[in-house]
C-alpha cells in the first residue's frame, strides 16, 4: 500500500524575477486603454492595495511577499525531503504551451521517461531572481511506469484520462510544472524524486482565445470566441479521489501536489483586473482549513470563472484526492495580496 502525502502550494511566475518586476502584471493593466480613467490614479484604488503599491511600484512589499512564499518553499521541500517519496505527482495547468489549438486534453497524465526544461523566454526577458537564463537546462527523472499505471486505473474508475509520454508542442514542461520544481528548490540543492506531471485544463473557455493570459480591457474577447469549458470543480474532486485511491494501492510512496495561486487579478474583469476576489479566495481557504469538502464540492464552475479562479482546479483535485483518504490540512496558511496578481495558499496533509 502506498503512503500518501499532499501538499498544496504555488507556481507564481513573477516570482522568477526581481522584486521591482513582481507588480509587472498591474502596472500593466494602468497601460490598457479599457481602464476607467479613475483607476489609473491610486487615490481612487482600495486602501489596501494603495499601501501595499506604496511610493515605490511595490518593490518593498515585493520583498516581504517574496520572504513569506520562499519559507513555505522551505518547509514544503523539508517535509518532501523527510517523507523522501518514489513519485511526484504535480496538478498543474497548461496554459497555451504543450496543448494548443490541436488538442485541448480535460485531463492529461504526462508520463514521461526524462525530462529537460527551460524558462519560458518571457519569464527571462527582465532579470532573473537566480541570474538564469532562457538557456538555462534543468533535468528532472520522470516516471513512466507510475504514468502508465495511473492512467490505467483512472480508465478503470470511469475517468476518461489522456496520457502522453513525451511532449507535444512545449519542449519540457509548462511553466506551472517547471516553477513548482524550481520553488521546491529554490536553493538549487537539486530535486532527486522522479516526477509526475498531471495536466488539468484549468482556463477552459479562455485557454486559446487569450493564449493562456490577460485579455485587454478596451477589447475584450466576444463570447462567441471563446472555447468550451473546464472540467467542473465537481468533477476534479471525482479524478482526485480516483487518483488517491490508485496511488494508496501502488507500491510507491507519492507526493500529491496541488500547484496554483488563487484568484488572478488580470482574470477578475468585475475589478478591472486591479486585484484579486480576495472575499472568494478567503471563502474557499475557510472551507478548506475546516476541511469542508462539500463547500468545495458544492462550488460551482460559473462561480471559478467570475472570480478569476481557474487555476485552483489543480487544488480542487487535491482536494478530492485528500477527502478521500479520511483528511484535513494539518497546515494551511493562506498569504494575501492585493498588488501581485494573486493570493497564495499553503497545505501540508500529513501521511
Amino acid at each position: 500500500m502506498g503512503e500518501i502525502l499532499g501538499l498544496g502550494m504555488t507556481h507564481y511566475p513573477p516570482l522568477v524575477g526581481v522584486d521591482e518586476n513582481m507588480a509587472h502584471i498591474l502596472k500593466t493593466v494602468l497601460k490598457d486603454p479599457g481602464l476607467p480613467e479613475r483607476y489609473r490614479d491610486p487615490a481612487n484604488w482600495p486602501e489596501p492595495l494603495r499601501r501595499e503599491f506604496g511610493d515605490d511600484g511595490g518593490k518593498k512589499s515585493a520583498a516581504v511577499h517574496r520572504a513569506e512564499l520562499v519559507r513555505h518553499f522551505r518547509h514544503a521541500r523539508k517535509l518532501l525531503d523527510d517523507f523522501r517519496p518514489d513519485v511526484v505527482v504535480i496538478w498543474g495547468d497548461d496554459q497555451h504551451e504543450n496543448f494548443t489549438e490541436d488538442v485541448i486534453p480535460p485531463f492529461c497524465v504526462l508520463a514521461y521517461d526524462a525530462i529537460e526544461a527551460r524558462h519560458r523566454p518571457r519569464d527571462t526577458a527582465a532579470p532573473n531572481t537566480w541570474n538564469e537564463t532562457a538557456e538555462t537546462v534543468f533535468r528532472y527523472a520522470g516516471h513512466r511506469a507510475a504514468g502508465k499505471f495511473l492512467a490505467a486505473r483512472l480508465i478503470e474508475q470511469g475517468v476518461d484520462v489522456a496520457y502522453a509520454y513525451t511532449p507535444l508542442h512545449h519542449a519540457g514542461l509548462a511553466h506551472a510544472f517547471l516553477n513548482t520544481l524550481l520553488f521546491l528548490d529554490y536553493d538549487r540543492a537539486g530535486f532527486p524524486y522522479p516526477v509526475l506531471p498531471f495536466q488539468v485544463n484549468c482556463y477552459g473557455r479562455r485557454v486559446i482565445a487569450q493564449r493562456g493570459y490577460r485579455s485587454s480591457l478596451a477589447n475584450p474577447i466576444p463570447e462567441a470566441d471563446l472555447d468550451p469549458p473546464s472540467p467542473s470543480p465537481k468533477r476534479c474532486m471525482e479524478m482526485g479521489a480516483a487518483v488517491a485511491r490508485a496511488v494508496r494501492e501502488s507500491p510507491w510512496r507519492t507526493a500529491l501536489i496541488a500547484s496554483s495561486s488563487w484568484s488572478h487579478a488580470f482574470l477578475v474583469d468585475k475589478h478591472y483586473q486591479l486585484y484579486p476576489d480576495i472575499p472568494a479566495d478567503r471563502r474557499l481557504y475557510e472551507a478548506l482549513a475546516r476541511g469542508d469538502w462539500d463547500a468545495w464540492r458544492q462550488t460551482p464552475l460559473a462561480a471559478i470563472e467570475e472570480s478569476g479562479q481557474h487555476e485552483m482546479l489543480n487544488w480542487f483535485a487535491l482536494a478530492g484526492a485528500m477527502e478521500e483518504l479520511g483528511r484535513k490540512p494539518d497546515e494551511c496558511e493562506f498569504v494575501e495580496t492585493w498588488t501581485f496578481n494573486s493570493n497564495k495558499c499553503f497545505a501540508v496533509f500529513r501521511p
